[in-house]
């Protein structure tokens, strides 16, 4: 039961804030978090920022320090004319995965909001970014803020020396190719030092000034051999099969000036950044909101916030955990707040109140008593498909209302394939969890061959599952930016991923521009 508040003993008062009670608030749910949660943080630096701020970090996808870029713009005007018009409402807060961690407030929240979001993002987010295995292993967090600085200057460079129309060419083409830019299957390199940055600056501006044109209009070579026999050596010498599309064109291109392979590498090390967030969609926003209603809940419950400020504060986070019904017009998916909270206030509930069904279903957990020791196990090892595969419960099933359906192309009606029961509730987890897998639901495009030596046409696969292609204008216009970066002809052949047969090829010589 909680303790009736003394106006003394208040963390604040009212809706008005300072920077003074803002940090005598952040300390007080950073020691809760500690004590209570076992929270392990990076250093917090948060910033009070005004709507249009917001919005200018909307368009550079969320980052404080970006490079210049049309796409950027036009985000921009779509975010401030869906602001303006009442279509959408503004973040209460941003988080950065740096060290130490920023986390922008918005200068337009009450004091109750600012502790509801410096828990969800300067404890929770964080928490999250420093001890995931995801992030550990596929972004440096120490690096990032020094990394982006180098970029932002290096590319206004480019733009001053080259021109602004030669800059966005390299980028546009870059951009349409990032979701084909990560390392997906081994860890790429950490980010370099300053001093190794500035090492790389005066590298390239040397290999600019000896940089020779020539080398691009050197014709392919006569002498040819057999392909078959050139074949698996070529490969071998190639790394191939390449899996991350930017990094070939980046070490390979023949047409390439120094400063535009840079700019690919750029382009490629914010595409690897942003790759764990797409997988743990659910696991981090799950443990930002679990972590909020806890600490809020706390604080209410030890008389340091009051009970207006408690009902403010819940009604913020309904909205946030809000789940329309599949036939309301609101309704675009599964909120990924509301089912990760659900799945992570489950965890805590089978540890410390456990069914018979939760026995049997999860003997580890049912009835473990330290829910705290389960959540930061998960929190730390899993992503989203797996988190899922893993802890989904028959009792979350049932109150989420999942089921089955079974789409076959050739069949004129879908079947509801698997509902609530013993064989229905492994099937229903395990769909839910194969749609949150990044890599079944992305292209399997690869660099297959290329014959440097020979014609240099780029050979490239994409792996089709379940019969589903790519749709025709967007694989052209991609294969137009690809040809755009490697400057000879480029081919895609779109292979059955079970059987291993041709379905059909397309050419870079086929497109018309």
């Amino acid at each position: 039961m909680a303790r009736p508040a003394s106006k003394s003993s208040l963390l604040f008062s009212g809706s008005d804030w300072d920077f003074k009670t803002l940090s005598r608030a952040y300390d007080a749910i950073e020691a809760i978090a500690v004590e209570e949660l076992h929270l392990d943080t990076y250093p917090v630096q948060m910033e009070i920022i005004s709507s249009q701020q917001m919005l200018d970090a909307y368009s550079s996808v969320g980052m404080p320090l970006m490079y210049r870029h049309w796409s950027f713009g036009k985000h921009f005007l779509y975010q401030d004319l869906l602001y303006r018009k009442g279509g959408r409402g503004l973040a209460y807060e941003l988080v950065i995965n740096s060290n130490p961690c920023i986390v922008y407030l918005m200068e337009e929240n009450t004091m109750a909001l600012q502790a509801l979001v410096t828990a969800h993002a300067a404890l929770g987010h964080n928490h999250f970014f420093k001890n995931n295995q995801l992030f550990k292993q596929w972004t440096d967090a120490g690096a990032i803020l020094g990394y982006l600085d180098f970029a932002k200057g290096y590319i206004a460079r480019c733009e001053e020396r080259h021109g602004l129309t030669a800059v966005e060419a390299v980028l546009d083409s870059a951009h349409a190719l990032m979701a084909q830019g990560v390392f997906r299957y081994h860890r790429p390199p950490k980010l370099s030092s300053e001093r190794q940055r500035e090492g790389l600056r005066e590298r390239l501006e040397y290999e600019e000034r000896s940089y020779n044109d020539l080398w691009r209009t050197l014709p392919p070579s006569q002498q040819r051999v057999s392909d078959k026999e050139q074949e698996p050596e070529r490969k071998k010498s190639l790394n191939l099969p390449e899996e991350n599309l930017l990094y070939f064109l980046e070490k390979n291109s023949l047409v390439l000036e120094p400063w535009q392979r840079e700019i690919i590498r750029i382009v490629r090390v914010i595409a690897q950044y942003f790759y764990p967030q797409g997988q743990t969609q659910v696991m981090n926003e799950g443990c930002a909101t679990f972590v909020h209603y806890t600490l809020m809940n706390m604080l209410f419950d030890r008389g340091l916030i009051s009970e207006g400020a408690m009902l403010e504060i819940l009604r913020n986070h309904s909205n946030v955990v809000f789940q329309p019904a599949f036939d309301d017009p609101r309704f675009s998916g599964i909120n990924p707040y509301a089912l990760g909270l659900d799945m992570m206030q489950d965890i805590q509930r089978m540890s410390t109140e456990p069914t018979a069904e939760d026995r049997d279903w999860f003997p580890d957990i049912a009835g473990h008593g330290n829910w705290r020791e389960i959540l930061l196990d998960a929190w730390a090892d899993h992503r989203d498909e797996s988190f899922i595969r893993q802890y989904l419960s028959p009792t979350l099933i049932r109150k989420w209302r999942f089921f089955v359906l079974g789409d076959v192309a050739d069949q004129p009606h879908c079947q509801v394939a698997s509902i609530h029961n013993e064989r229905g509730y492994d099937k229903i987890r395990a769909a839910l969890a194969h749609s949150y897998d990044v890599g079944a639901n992305r292209p399997d495009i690869q660099v297959m061959d290329v014959d440097l030596l020979g014609d240099r046409h780029l050979r490239l696969q994409h792996k089709v599952n379940d019969g589903i292609l790519l749709e025709d204008a967007s694989r052209d216009a991609t294969l137009r930016h690809i040809r755009r970066l490697w400057g000879y002809e480029v081919s895609l052949a779109a292979v059955d991923a079970e059987t291993g047969a041709t379905i059909h090829e397309r050419s870079t010589s086929q497109i018309t521009e």
